[in-house]
């Protein structure tokens, strides 16, 4: 059994290094994904209130990538994929089971002109993740760009890549929604499987990207992802609320507009999209009502590229080169929020 301590979002800071970048727009957040370039390396999350084809649409011409949920049956999926189309989106993805219809949903999809797949499951380090990207890579070939998890170790992105995973989506339990670590008892935090994720890439030379998601809440955490070793960010509660995401605007009492923001896990996505809820894993709640997400995204992606701009790099691949960081203690945490609000204290 390991003991190994480990570290989140939190617990680093990122350390300013001379940099000649006269503007921010020097710098290039560009990631190819196999047949697809991102303009951003941002993904919207499958999940039922976050990425239906208005997400889509817009997270396309915002320059990221939206992946529809299977929260639905493979006619509504594919008839979402449509409007989305209709809309002008051009980068799209879908995500698909591991058991179950997902071969028949990910001919439908690719009958549509679909070939991003997500195959989204809690703990993708299992058998039956191998099962089915292996039967989905000879269903396809080179055809499809497939993204698997969530794992948290490097054994975990050892094996899906091994397996045919194109992209490995890497976190498991920090989501804002998740509760899988307090019902399981098991998850790393996230930017530490990033970090060991990444090392076993290079220890192995390989090529299989690598997803940063869950327990994102910033672009200065997006920044630490990328700096860690990541090529893209998966974001889930950043984008919920959005005018864009799925499902009504309601109206709380004190008259503040806010929209349901649920894992799928929890009970409440578990009984409406399979009748009964086993293992809770995540909660149901509401957030308040966000600008629309080319406004997120552009604010994202301005302070991104500033992130990038203090270590002097123009690009990500340089970033991660150049990056160093130091782990701080809780005081340090404390001066790097904005401490004013939190009172006490004689620091001006």
């Amino acid at each position: 059994m390991s003991n190994d301590r480990s570290f989140s979002f939190d617990d680093v800071l990122m350390i300013p290094q001379k940099s000649d970048i006269s503007s921010r727009d020097d710098v290039c957040l560009q990631t190819s994904v196999s047949m697809m370039n991102l303009q951003v390396p941002i993904v919207s999350s499958p999940m039922d209130t976050v990425t239906g084809h208005e997400m889509l649409y817009s997270m396309s011409i915002a320059g990221g990538l939206g992946i529809m949920h299977r929260y639905n049956t493979i006619q509504e999926q594919v008839s979402e994929i449509k409007k989305a189309r209709t809309l002008g989106a051009t980068n799209l993805g879908a995500a698909i089971g591991v058991t179950g219809d997902y071969l028949e949903r990910s001919r439908a999809l690719k009958n549509e002109g679909v070939y991003m797949f997500c195959l989204d499951v809690a703990h993708g380090h299992h058998v039956v993740m191998e099962r089915a990207l292996k039967k989905i890579k000879d269903s396809f070939g080179e055809e499809v760009v497939l993204i698997a998890g969530n794992v948290a170790t490097s054994a975990g992105y050892s094996d899906l890549a091994a397996w045919g995973a194109d992209v490995v989506r890497v976190g498991i339990g920090g989501g804002s929604i998740c509760s899988t670590r307090i019902q399981t008892g098991h998850g790393l935090p996230t930017l530490y499987s990033v970090m060991l994720c990444s090392a076993q890439r290079e220890f192995e030379q390989g090529d299989t990207l690598i997803m940063a998601d869950g327990g994102i809440r910033s672009s200065g955490d997006i920044v630490k992802s990328l700096a860690f070793g990541a090529d893209l960010v998966m974001l889930g509660s950043v984008l919920a609320g959005t005018p864009e995401s799925p499902g009504e605007t309601i109206v709380d009492t004190s008259g503040h507009k806010r929209k349901v923001y649920r894992g799928m896990a929890s009970k409440e996505a578990q009984t409406d999209w399979r009748g009964s809820a086993r293992s809770l894993e995540g909660i149901s709640s509401t957030v308040p009502l966000k600008p629309p997400t080319q406004e997120i995204m552009q604010e994202l992606a301005f302070n991104i590229k500033s992130g990038l701009s203090y270590t002097g790099a123009k690009n990500v691949s340089d970033f991660q080169a150049r990056a160093k960081y130091m782990l701080q203690s809780s005081a340090s945490q404390i001066e790097s929020s904005t401490h004013i609000l939190q009172g006490g204290g004689g620091r001006s």
